[in-house]
């Protein structure tokens, strides 16, 4: 497997793939060897699983439950359509790239089916299945706390999503019921490594496409002329964890915002702009003229939509899309009533 972006996903057929045999024709089926501590150490990396399976869903789900295996798959994808249908589902469901999903099957045909879709996808015969540990882009270079629990957040989003279906009032009637916090902070040393992995890992809402290591961002933690700040946000459900980032370059005249960033989980819920409010009133407070960087990408256009909103107009473009914008803090948009902002 080529060295590229970071798998997030691991999606797996079942019948001659996750086990011996086929479901609904042997008589029994058994686990590959190995498989079972193979789930259990992409899921600790933070690597999510899913399936897209040509099988009877009830039947397939059933027989995970009696191996003990159907907990760690998000959004399975269990029916008799097509492999390529599955992965967008799933794609969509859990609102990554494609190309940072690797697809696993015993069968040439399904895996061909689903790069003549998605192109992007990397595809693994089964046979490799007991290779994937040491591949480099199912490892990544930290672990952190988030990563650990990137499933179960996921889990509670699923609840949350599905509570916010069936609710019939106003959207923002719900969101005040959830009783959210974002707490803001400057980074501290423990804080580098989740920051590096926001770095890496996302695309869609960062205002730059920028990544940084964990000693780039060390150096910019120590400095006299950085402000390098956390976001993490909670609600009655739990902890969404560290999901987001800025990066501000601060001199006494002009303060330059070089980064933002946001967890793609918390993309309805206002938190670019919350962020963006805060360092924009402590702009004002100072005195300082803010100016902020963006750069266009494939798929970080909601990003700008944030600068623009929180009133940030254009200064220039340059032949390679590198985007100056400026506030000039006359007008600064008031944080969401649903959500409680504080500062550490």
């Amino acid at each position: 497997m080529d060295r590229g972006k970071e798998i997030k996903c691991v999606v797996w057929d079942l019948d001659a793939t996750m086990w011996h045999g086929t479901l609904l024709e042997d008589r029994g089926i058994s686990l590959k060897p190995g498989i079972q501590s193979i789930l259990e150490e992409l899921d600790h990396r933070g690597i999510l699983l899913s399936i897209a399976s040509k099988n009877d869903r009830e039947v397939a789900m059933e027989e995970l439950r009696i191996l003990g295996l159907g907990h760690f798959f998000l959004y399975p994808e269990i029916h008799w359509n097509s492999k390529s249908t599955s992965i967008a589902r799933i794609q969509k469901n859990l609102n990554i790239g494609m190309d940072t999903i690797l697809f696993i099957d015993d069968q040439p045909f399904e895996r061909d089916e689903v790069l003549s879709e998605h192109p992007e996808v990397t595809c693994v015969d089964a046979s490799a299945y007991d290779t994937l540990l040491d591949e480099p882009r199912l490892n990544p270079r930290y672990i952190t706390e988030d990563s650990r629990r990137r499933r179960l957040l996921y889990v509670e989003n699923i609840e949350r999503e599905q509570d916010e279906e069936s609710y019939e009032g106003p959207k923002e009637e719900f969101l005040a019921g959830l009783d959210m916090h974002f707490l803001i902070a400057e980074a501290g040393e423990q804080d580098l490594q989740r920051a590096e992995e926001l770095t890496v890992r996302t695309n869609q809402l960062n205002t730059t496409g920028i990544t940084y290591s964990y000693e780039e961002l060390d150096v910019f933690r120590c400095s006299p002329d950085h402000w390098l700040l956390v976001g993490e946000l909670t609600d009655c459900y739990g902890s969404y964890g560290k999901i987001g980032l800025a990066l501000v370059e601060r001199q006494p005249s002009c303060w330059h915002l070089k980064m933002l960033l946001m967890s793609c989980r918390v993309m309805a819920r206002g938190l670019g702009n919350a962020l963006l409010t805060y360092i924009m009133c402590e702009a004002k407070e100072q005195g300082v003229r803010l100016l902020a960087d963006f750069r266009k990408t494939d798929r970080n256009r909601t990003m700008y939509i944030a600068y623009r909103f929180s009133n940030f107009h254009q200064l220039s473009e340059d032949a390679e899309g590198h985007i100056t914008l400026e506030n000039d803090l006359g007008e600064i948009q008031p944080h969401p009533l649903y959500l409680t902002v504080e500062v550490q």
